[in-house]
């Protein structure tokens, strides 16, 4: 991994996670009480439910799995790979998981519990948007790789063997922001229920303006860029194509 990250990298994690984070405990406290980003225990519940023949929840895990996997897919195909990278498509994407949280909302409001299938689609494609930085594995929508990742180099810190620092700030970032938005989310429910699910909807609708007016910005500085290098490379052809001329004795 480099030796600095981007701040709008930095940032815009922290902020994806703040708002799984916020997403994911809104899904537990909801009337479900199924995570929407966590697949690892959603399977183990799948193994619990049928061996007690509880074909209501046991359903709901499944439709959560493969909601998030779907999700997963979708991103796949919008975005075309896991590397991030400035001129893919995230707004389009971030765009599509807001039209997805707006139809959880609803059905949730409406004591619909298939809104469990498009919060958990959101979420998968969320976390697969974006999954590796220079080789460094991010995931926005849970916790367990990161804090792997942090324990890990701690460790190597710990013997002696040279870390990396932003690293260790991204996947702290990535930690904190996850989980002060499942403190958000708490107090949040506490006040409006379902609702609580707007603040992290406005947030992703306004990273999606944003980054598609970041995106048109570097893109015109891109070529604006090539444009000056390629003037520069036909100066220079021209004058060693020009002939010398010699002074008279």
């Amino acid at each position: 991994m480099q030796d600095k990250i981007p701040t709008w990298v930095l940032f815009g994690a922290v902020v994806l996670a703040f708002c799984a984070g916020i997403l994911n405990t809104t899904a537990l406290m909801g009337f479900t009480h199924i995570s929407a980003s966590h697949v690892t225990g959603n399977v183990s519940q799948v193994a619990v439910t049928w061996f007690y023949g509880d074909w209501l929840n046991l359903k709901l895990f499944i439709i959560s799995i493969g909601s998030f996997w779907f999700g997963s897919v979708l991103s796949g195909m919008i975005i075309g790979s896991s590397e991030l990278h400035i001129n893919r498509h995230y707004g389009y994407a971030m765009y599509l998981q807001f039209a997805l949280l707006s139809g959880s909302l609803w059905l949730y409001l409406n004591n619909n519990e298939y809104g469990q299938m498009l919060i958990a689609t959101a979420c998968g494609l969320q976390n697969s948007m974006v999954t590796t930085y220079h080789g460094v594995v991010v995931r926005t929508t849970h916790l367990t790789g990161v804090t792997s990742d942090l324990g890990a180099t701690v460790g190597q810190w710990l013997v002696g063997r040279k870390v990396s620092k932003s690293k260790i700030m991204l996947h702290s970032g990535l930690w904190w922001g996850f989980f002060i938005g499942g403190f958000v989310a708490v107090w949040l429910y506490a006040k409006i229920g379902y609702l609580s699910m707007l603040l992290p909807m406005m947030v992703i609708l306004f990273s999606a303006i944003t980054y598609h007016r970041m995106e048109r910005w570097y893109t015109k500085s891109e070529r604006l860029i090539r444009l000056q290098r390629l003037k520069s490379k036909r100066k220079r052809r021209h004058q060693k194509s020009q002939p010398k001329t010699h002074l008279p004795d």
